[in-house]
């Protein structure tokens, strides 16, 4: 249905799509997700024109539209979009929204496009409004009235640019709502989401964006349960994370200390919590592994799940296998083990920072 080879589009000062290839086959529905600025909505805008892309070449089934020869008016009478601001005529009413492109586009009589119009009003639980003019109706109402505008036109490709976003929380569920009854339609769909319990429940495959590109993409599954790669994880799982590298014995764990009290401020982490962080760093990196290493290499890697309220402390380092919990330090591995819920370490001789010490503070380390 949609083939995608190496997509690229490049601005002046950012190119949020670096290399995008891919395939989307007639009947998925595809949500894509990723923080903001990672090209989710560039890549859409690309998919029907609204956007040029700088380089790489895109099909709708046997077209080409990439191609300057392409009749792009009539490829997007095939895609119907979705945009965040609704962008209905003011001047015209529900109903005449509706009617307006498959009347002036498609040649279709007025009575047989206001039938049309008033079933898909229906269907979107808005009959009685069918005489409002936009101004008239709720945000949640005129994506609804938006939704089914572009359904009057029967497209093949629906393309959904994050259709909730600008919605007040409380009109949120009705648009998805439509949403979530459109996904079962048959209709090949595409939509950029913030909202990763609707991506889970309307998708057969998840585009997790960064670094220019599709990062990953799997199954809702996959994506949301079993996430192979770190940046998605840490999307996913709401993670926030600060990473700390020591290069040096001399380095300035005074100002880390100050980072992580910034960190925590920031993302509203528990003192208690925060005190202890600060302590396995003390004592697993000051006075368990430094005293080892003339020449150190460690990464430290601070990951707080928000809703969960969990916080970890990873910490990774080179050389031969070392276990810090066989250390000679017994007082600094007993404050460890004292504060910490788990505290798991491995070894892989092929990974470039061999040792990976992983500590899980312990519950009582949250705020009662």
């Amino acid at each position: 249905m949609i083939k995608i080879e190496h997509l690229k589009k490049e601005y002046p000062d950012v190119t949020p799509l670096k290399d995008v290839s891919v395939e989307i086959n007639e009947g998925d529905v595809i949500a894509v997700i990723g923080p903001s600025g990672t090209g989710k909505s560039t890549l859409l805008r690309c998919i029907n024109l609204l956007e040029k892309p700088t380089a790489g070449r895109i099909w709708i089934g046997e077209d080409e539209i990439t191609d300057s020869r392409c009749d792009v008016c009539r490829i997007r009478q095939r895609m119907g979009m979705v945009f965040q601001s609704f962008n209905l005529f003011g001047h015209m009413t529900a109903i005449e929204n509706i009617m307006f492109s498959p009347v002036d586009l498609k040649g279709m009589s007025r009575q047989e496009a206001y039938d049309k119009g008033m079933a898909l009003l229906r269907m979107v639980g808005l009959a009685e409004k069918a005489l409002s003019y936009p101004d008239e109706l709720s945000g949640g109402q005129k994506q609804r009235v938006a939704i089914a505008r572009t359904l009057a036109m029967d497209p093949e490709i629906i393309l959904l640019d994050e259709p909730t976003s600008a919605l007040d929380p409380t009109t949120v569920d009705e648009v998805q709502a439509v949403i979530r009854a459109l996904s079962k339609s048959g209709k090949t769909m595409m939509i950029v989401t913030h909202s990763m319990h609707l991506a889970r429940a309307i998708s057969n495959r998840v585009f997790y964006m960064d670094q220019g590109g599709i990062y990953e993409e799997g199954t809702p599954e996959q994506i949301f349960d079993c996430p192979q790669k770190e940046l998605t994880r840490r999307f996913v799982k709401k993670l926030r994370v600060l990473e700390l590298h020591v290069d040096t014995p001399d380095f300035d764990f005074i100002g880390a200390g100050s980072e992580i009290d910034r960190y925590c401020m920031q993302n509203e982490i528990f003192d208690r919590t925060r005190y202890h962080i600060r302590l396995v760093i003390e004592e697993l990196v000051q006075q368990i592994l430094l005293p080892r290493m003339p020449e150190p290499h460690i990464r430290v890697v601070i990951e707080h799940a928000v809703e969960e309220e969990n916080t970890t402390v990873t910490v990774s380092y080179g050389g031969e296998a070392f276990d810090p919990r066989t250390t000679d330090n017994e007082l600094s591995l007993k404050m460890l083990e004292g504060m910490a819920e788990e505290i798991s370490c491995s070894y892989d001789p092929e990974a470039a920072q061999q040792n990976k010490v992983l500590v899980r503070l312990s519950p009582y380390s949250r705020k009662a």
